[in-house]
């Protein structure tokens, strides 16, 4: 078991698996599929990201560096809450980037009855450390705990 700190943007406490990714995730290619075609797992459709693509989303602890991709990047994630397809948590080991804190912060304050908690700046450590499945905890304080 190995704990981590980092900044809160929404705050919430989970406990789910871990999925990961140590490339940045393209939040429109990731979620195309849940958001435009009814895929209620949010099967990740983003072919360039092979840590994620063809793996379910939804109810796991999402692990990454940053996001990438285009301007709706914030929206996506907002959308995805909203529909109730979004990961658990997501969790950065960098400083998240303003359009997706937009959205987490969007999906936290107008979406009723989904709770995304988003930590970000948990290190590099981190995202060496935690792998598929390990079983994740976020506190209200931006604690996240990895167990195997």
């Amino acid at each position: 078991m190995k704990q981590f700190k980092g900044r809160v943007i929404a705050a919430g406490e989970v406990t789910a698996p871990a999925l990961v990714s140590h490339g940045g995730l393209n939040t429109l290619a990731s979620f195309q599929k849940a958001l435009q075609f009814g895929d209620k797992k949010a099967t990740c459709g983003d072919q360039n990201n092979p840590d994620l693509y063809g793996k379910q989303m939804v109810g796991t602890a999402l692990c990454l560096p940053q996001t990438i991709g285009s301007t709706t990047g914030g929206m996506v994630l907002y959308c995805a809450c909203a529909m109730k397809r979004q990961p658990a948590c997501m969790l950065f080991s960098k400083p998240i980037d303003s359009l997706a804190a937009a959205g987490a912060v969007l999906a936290d304050v107008w979406v009723d009855d989904v709770t995304m908690p988003v930590i970000d700046s948990l290190g590099e450590e981190f995202l060496d450390y935690v792998k598929d499945g390990m079983r994740i905890t976020v506190d209200l304080d931006g604690t996240v705990t990895v167990e195997e």
